[in-house]
């Protein structure tokens, strides 16, 4: 069993919480609570990869990962 290393951002909005793996296009999920959609993205994470495998792609791994928070004025 491979262990791989994704990135994972999570948003709150008035629904609950979106989760997205930047490195894994199509790879996002919801959940009510912050853990729940971790939990559910860690799982979507699997099965991307998997099919990945199964397919015979390449597994992206990030290089590194940088969060920052801009103010724009408009």
């Amino acid at each position: 069993m491979a262990i791989y290393n994704f990135s994972v951002i999570i948003e709150k909005d008035k629904d609950g919480y979106f989760a997205f793996c930047p490195e894994l296009q199509g790879c996002y999920t919801q959940g009510d609570t912050c853990e729940e959609a971790l939990e559910n993205i860690k799982d979507a994470i699997r099965l991307h990869v998997e099919d990945r495998i199964a397919e015979g792609e390449e597994i992206p791994q990030p290089e590194s990962v940088s969060l920052t928070s801009l103010a724009v004025a408009v």
